[in-house]
């Protein structure tokens, strides 16, 4: 691991949504300063929501930062893992809310990955409906992806992200020294998503990222800083012209159809959301080859990539009886699937997506084929 810090500048991204407009701060040790919250509600409480992965590591310097703005500042530490993305979770941050007495003005603070973030942005639009809230994103996943564009959600044993509510923060700071005590497989599972920005948007950035992967994965921080500042670009640009997922939107779920199906069908957290990501995207590949829209070599060439970030390319199985209709079942009652027609993002030529259906006899081939030993 390069844990070297560099004189790099701090970056600013905006997503511009009219009056809930907001900056994404990216740089080395943003966390700690206090100009990272200048300009963010006043307001006599904060509330910083956190694992217990993550607390140890950044809860009292995040503190530390905000206490000049807030004189009161409370900590919710929840478990840490996707498993625990539920209700139940989701009711700690309420219950500690509710017994702090925290008023309409409290200001939510979600520090960690994406699951922090996202139930802390729910937590966020549903108490007293609305409180505002910050995103600060400690994982890369989370910072290329979840914490940007305000959707917000917990999961259900049926599917994953099916109850939630779009709700965006009032700003995102992510501090790229973070990265620095992220575990491997989580790096690599942040990866995933910064490889999808390639394919469905910009092929000067695929080919960026193939000729850093190395660099990426030895956390070099000029290549994080790049890959973090790239992926939001990207995603500002989509979110601001389609906030609620009505159209083009629907692009940035490129491998998610295929991968959430993974994630409910094994159970959430035995792969984490990336891993399922990253296979998805392999099999959302063949598919759109499939379907005539992109050749064998640009399958195989996101294949590798995949594959030198760490992520899985052979899918699990995930019934042995019936592998392909549990498959479909899970993937049928994905947000995208409308009137229980199957929805994919598909590669329609590199750098360009589409959202389609597919003939059930093709999906199927790709089901089987995917996961197939190889």
């Amino acid at each position: 691991m390069n844990t070297q810090t560099l004189n790099l500048p701090t970056e600013q991204v905006d997503i511009a949504l009219g009056e809930r407009s907001y900056g994404i701060v990216i740089g080395a040790g943003v966390l700690d300063r206090e100009a990272s919250y200048v300009g963010l509600p006043a307001a006599a409480c904060a509330v910083i929501v956190t694992n217990e992965t993550v607390a140890p590591l950044y809860a009292q310097r995040l503190a530390a930062a905000l206490t000049p703005r807030y004189p009161v500042i409370h900590t919710v530490v929840l478990p840490d893992g996707e498993s625990y993305k539920t209700w139940e979770s989701l009711n700690l941050i309420f219950d500690a809310l509710l017994g702090h007495g925290c008023d309409r003005k409290t200001v939510l603070f979600a520090l960690g990955g994406g699951v922090v973030g996202d139930m802390t942005g729910f937590a966020a639009a549903s108490y007293m409906r609305g409180v505002p809230f910050v995103q600060v994103p400690t994982t890369l996943l989370a910072q290329v992806d979840s914490s940007v564009g305000g959707k917000t959600a917990i999961n259900h044993p049926l599917g994953k992200n099916m109850i939630g509510a779009f709700y965006q923060p009032q700003r995102v700071i992510c501090d790229l020294d973070t990265l620095k005590t992220l575990p491997m497989r989580e790096l690599s599972a942040g990866l995933a998503e910064v490889i999808k920005y390639g394919p469905i948007a910009d092929l000067a950035f695929l080919d960026w990222i193939e000729a850093n992967i190395g660099a990426l994965m030895a956390r070099e921080p000029q290549a994080l800083a790049h890959a973090v500042k790239r992926s939001c670009e990207i995603k500002a640009l989509v979110v601001g012209q389609d906030e609620r997922e009505s159209g083009l939107r629907a692009i940035l779920n490129f491998g998610h159809t295929f991968g959430h199906a993974i994630e409910a069908g094994m159970g959430y957290g035995h792969w984490l959301h990336g891993d399922a990501v990253g296979c998805g995207m392999v099999m959302a590949a063949r598919l759109s080859q499939a379907l005539g829209l992109v050749d064998q070599a640009f399958v195989e060439r996101l294949t590798a990539l995949i594959r030198q970030a760490g992520l899985p390319t052979v899918a699990p199985v995930l019934d042995v009886q019936d592998n392909v209709g549990r498959y479909l079942a899970l993937m049928r009652i994905d947000k995208k699937s409308e009137a229980g027609e199957i929805k994919f993002v598909l590669i329609d030529g590199t750098g360009k997506a589409v959202v389609g259906g597919a003939p059930d006899d093709v999906v199927v081939a790709v089901i089987e084929a995917s996961c197939a030993s190889t």
